[in-house]
């Protein structure tokens, strides 16, 4: 577990030093010591590497990082190149392609979206091999809520993409009148169809940040 040394350790340093965190960290420790574990170690904190707190326009919020072998590496819905983009993955590339005209592009890389100021946080940060939500409930869950916490306290526009119900249960904790939260089921293939596809999200925010003087999103993954 890679440190954090950007302007998230001032916001959520804090937590480092609470008990469950303590738990937390020697379960963590011990599951990628004994069995598979994704992301690799030094990718669970990668959101918060590549969009420092002061640089955050979007929350993107997903649950679980990717089971499967070379998928997660520390960005929601995101995988690394030249790994098949999986189907909640190609759902938002096709409301991207009918909201804003992108292109579906051959990869699910998105490293280009953090970079600008997307955070593309799970609520859970670790997984096993193979084991959809094996590391819910272990400590996780109260150390990303710190990190969404941090992000309504920003005294400056910020959206929220919320997609599904779990995401959704956070609103309570956004009580910031500069921020705006959008909502929308989530884009797997069992939900998509009930309101995702054309929620237009993509050209909602960015039509947010220019009323209010942000440079947009540039959404288009370019193919590798």
């Amino acid at each position: 577990m890679s440190g954090i040394s950007n302007d998230w350790l001032p916001a959520i340093g804090g937590e480092f030093r609470k008990p469950y965190y303590k738990e937390l960290y020697e379960f963590v420790r011990q599951e990628y010591s004994r069995t598979q574990v994704f992301p690799p170690a030094e990718d669970i904190f990668n959101a918060l590497h590549l969009t420092p707190l002061s640089q955050v326009k979007v929350l993107i919020l997903g649950q679980d990082p990717y089971h499967n072998v070379n998928q997660a590496h520390g960005l929601c819905f995101s995988v690394r190149p030249q790994v098949e983009v999986p189907p909640s993955l190609v759902n938002i590339y096709q409301e991207l392609s009918d909201d804003l005209g992108c292109y579906i592009p051959n990869n699910g890389y998105l490293v280009k979206w953090a970079g600008q100021g997307v955070l593309m946080l799970n609520t859970v940060l670790t997984v096993r091999a193979h084991q959809a939500n094996s590391h819910q409930g272990r400590g996780w869950e109260q150390f990303t809520d710190a990190i969404i916490r941090a992000v309504n306290d920003q005294d400056r526009p910020i959206v929220y993409l919320l997609w599904g119900r779990p995401a959704q249960s956070k609103i309570p904790m956004l009580n910031n009148p500069k921020h705006l939260i959008l909502k929308a089921p989530h884009p797997s293939p069992l939900s998509a169809h009930r309101g995702f596809f054309g929620c237009r999200h993509f050209s909602q925010a960015n039509r947010f940040l220019e009323e209010h003087g942000i440079a947009p999103i540039d959404w288009q993954i370019e193919n590798v």
